[in-house]
């Protein structure tokens, strides 16, 4: 599973870097909504909004400007105790230098997770993969 969306990756970044403009890095809180984060290269930062109508997960990533980046965040639910953790949304971004991906509002009164995975585009075995604690 993680070679094929590997695959699938590297198919989109290589799209992306025909068309891809050079792009201005941008600092860890340069978005509204974001949180602030370390400044440590190729490791997603996550965070999450929730208001009365969903939750929203963010993950952010610094990095080289010459870096072809990506950045896959996913608010996962489990309906049970010990029950597997389950993708309702996702979201992904493919760029140079640094790069940020917010999910689609979702509503969920399930337990919650958000998970990144974040790191160079073209090297799957230098990405890398973190998750909140459940909420």
């Amino acid at each position: 599973m993680r070679t094929r969306i590997a695959a699938v990756m590297m198919t989109v970044a290589g799209i992306a870097g025909l068309s891809a403009a050079p792009a201005v890095a941008a600092t860890a809180t340069s978005e509204a909504g974001t949180a602030a984060c370390a400044t440590v290269l190729n490791r997603p930062c996550i965070t999450h909004q929730a208001d009365g109508e969903g939750i929203v997960g963010i993950a952010q990533v610094n990095a080289d400007p010459t870096q072809l980046t990506m950045v896959q965040v996913e608010v996962r639910t489990q309906q049970a105790w010990g029950s597997p953790w389950e993708t309702v949304a996702s979201a992904a971004t493919v760029r140079l230098g640094s790069a940020q991906a917010v999910t689609p509002k979702v509503t969920a009164t399930a337990p919650r997770i958000i998970c990144a995975t974040a790191g160079p585009a073209l090297d799957a075995a230098k990405q890398v993969t973190t998750c909140t604690n459940p909420f």
